[in-house]
């Protein structure tokens, strides 16, 4: 099972951009599909990106909030995932957590996710 170390969080103005990063232990990181999620002060965690991979192919996934302004990928040779955000606005304040599964529905879903990182935190201000 892979472990999660995420980092990049910090204060940002509104507009600006930051991006964050994944590193994951483990020989197997190609196969897993990660994700990004992130839990705002008072409100439940929700998705925000999710890429999976096989080789030729990469997929991703984005919430209806970031699409345009956040890109997610993935560097298998340093087990690492990323997540650019542009364009940040206040109410992407959040702690960013990543979340791996083997199965992409998993990660997207959320239903049964049990691998997560500690978080980064990233705050915007306006």
């Amino acid at each position: 099972q892979v472990q999660l170390v995420e980092s990049g969080g910090g204060l940002v103005q509104a507009g600006g951009s930051l991006r964050l990063s994944c590193a994951a232990s483990g020989r197997t990181f190609s196969s897993y599909a990660m994700g990004w999620f992130r839990q705002a002060p008072g409100k439940e965690r929700e998705f925000v990106a999710a890429i999976g991979w096989n080789p030729g192919s990469t997929y991703t996934y984005y919430a209806d909030s970031v699409k345009g302004r956040f890109t997610i990928s993935r560097d298998n040779a340093k087990n690492t995932v990323y997540l650019q955000m542009n364009s940040l606005k206040p109410e992407d304040t959040a702690v960013y957590y990543c979340a791996a599964d083997q199965r992409l529905i998993v990660v997207v879903t959320r239903e049964g996710l049990e691998v997560w990182g500690q978080g980064t935190l990233v705050t915007v201000s306006s």
